[in-house]
């Protein structure tokens, strides 16, 4: 039972460094993180879209957060790596960021949502869905879905070629949750498939002729020796 409360105690834990990560790093545009043991010690891999934000002046936030994971969430020796989302466009976690925001600033929620799938399906994703669920135009709550292109839901590449991120828009009527689910480009689909033309066989009892290709050369004049000329 100590490994299952292990692998649990340890899920538990990544789940609140990353909601801490989440509120502290809002400015910031956080994309998501990635914890990795190593001989060292943790390495905590932050992606966001200005990691100047992250780092602070001075170094005084990243400073901050690698205090908090050690001492607030038992992170051990915590090494706080920043890196650039190179396009925040295929980053689910800030998509939906995004889509959180315009909510709270009073977009319409129909509005909002095709503007999302636009903007990811015109960068070149392979496809992209869009859930927003609460309390969208009164008070019974309700979900709507936008989907453009192709996304998995179900089986194993659900998990790995789909990316996933999620917000909450706080609003008077309650809280909405957005969910955003984006496929990226590049991605090897698992019913891809290519038709590759057979090569040309011959026919039963026939070959197939074969040029031979050889070097050109003129045959040299046999020598003349005085033997011949006498017997001539």
């Amino acid at each position: 039972m100590a490994i299952e409360k292990k692998f649990i105690s340890e899920g538990v834990r990544k789940v609140c460094v990353e909601k801490y990560l989440t509120r502290e790093l809002k400015r910031a545009g956080y994309g998501g993180m990635d914890i990795t043991r190593t001989p060292l010690g943790t390495q905590v891999t932050i992606f966001a879209e200005k990691p100047g934000i992250v780092i602070g002046k001075g170094g005084k936030q990243v400073r901050k957060i690698t205090r908090d994971l050690a001492t607030e969430f038992g992170v051990e020796s915590p090494q706080v790596e920043v890196q650039q989302v190179p396009n925040p466009n295929f980053n689910a976690q800030i998509m939906a960021e995004r889509l959180a925001n315009a909510l709270e600033r009073g977009w319409y929620f129909r509005k909002a949502g095709q503007s999302t799938i636009r903007r990811v399906m015109e960068a070149g994703a392979l496809g992209c869905e869009v859930v927003i669920a609460g309390k969208l135009t009164g008070s019974r709550a309700r979900t709507q879905k936008f989907i453009q292109g192709y996304v998995k839901h179900s089986g194993e590449p659900s998990e790995t070629i789909v990316v996933k991120g999620y917000a909450i828009a706080v609003k008077k009527l309650g809280v909405i949750g957005v969910q955003v689910k984006i496929v990226p480009p590049g991605t090897q689909l698992p019913d891809t498939f290519e038709v590759v033309s057979p090569e040309p066989k011959a026919a039963p009892g026939r070959m197939l002729e074969v040029e031979e290709v050889g070097e050109e050369y003129e045959e040299e004049p046999e020598e003349y020796t005085e033997e011949e000329g006498m017997e001539e």
